[in-house]
């Protein structure tokens, strides 16, 4: 099943709307100080040549840039910013993963979904309040993305995807680490935040907690990894709402 992903991922329309994405959204630069706006210019010159890399399984991902930055709540959120070109085959891969996994998900997943957003997530929440339920459950798991498990990860990926070239690569950015003080530290958990392929990674990962909630009949609403239950939050980011 789905089984030359690699193909469709580097196939000239997909790669034109990844880079159209990765300009679109921006974001500071990785290791390599390389900005979005010199993306196009530098593709222009080494397409080519990235492009047998991914179909040969030989390339190798920078690892990330460290950056820290305020959450909403307080306190501090660690992100890894990939260079602008894993931004941009991250995109690649999202961009022809996300319909195979995403019709699969449960109806009580907003975060990170094409077409769904946290309003519709409190939304949700309000339904239940007016249907009568009375108690909340406010959970948050603690640090989710720095502690992903890569094998159980990965081993819910491949029940899926066939394309050891994409099993690989992913395998390799969950691996490749981070940049601290110009010394490279490799990575044995967790999906680094700043990238574009780890919402969708975190979603595969937590589709194992949405199917436990369905199967015990619980009424719910997540969005990523954080809950809560005051419908006033839903405009401070990744948010997760349960009845």
């Amino acid at each position: 099943m789905y089984e030359r992903l690699m193909e469709a991922a580097v196939e000239d329309e997909n790669s034109r709307q990844a880079l159209k994405a990765v300009k679109r959204n921006d974001g500071s630069p990785g290791i390599d100080r390389m900005t979005t706006n010199e993306l196009e210019e530098h593709l222009e010159a080494n397409w080519e040549i990235l492009k047998a890399k991914l179909l040969k399984g030989t390339y190798i991902p920078s690892p990330v840039r460290r950056k820290e930055i305020k959450k909403p709540g307080g306190g501090m959120r660690m992100l890894g910013i990939p260079t602008v070109q894993d931004r941009y085959i991250q995109q690649m891969l999202l961009q022809v993963l996300t319909p195979i996994f995403d019709p699969g998900f449960s109806e009580h997943s907003y975060g990170f979904r094409p077409g769904r957003s946290a309003q519709e997530a409190v939304r949700a929440a309000q339904k239940y309040v007016q249907g009568g339920k009375e108690w909340v459950v406010d959970m948050d798991i603690t640090k989710f993305f720095d502690h992903v498990n890569h094998d159980i990860l990965m081993g819910r990926i491949a029940e899926v995807i066939r394309d050891k070239g994409v099993l690989r690569l992913i395998g390799k950015y969950l691996r490749r680490g981070a940049m601290v003080e110009g010394v490279v530290m490799a990575s044995e958990e967790g999906t680094p935040q700043g990238g574009p392929l780890s919402p969708l990674l975190a979603n595969i990962y937590l589709d194992a907690l949405d199917r436990e909630l369905d199967r015990r009949g619980h009424q719910y609403c997540r969005y990523a990894d954080d809950c809560a239950p005051r419908a006033q939050r839903a405009e401070e980011g990744p948010m997760c709402v349960t009845a």
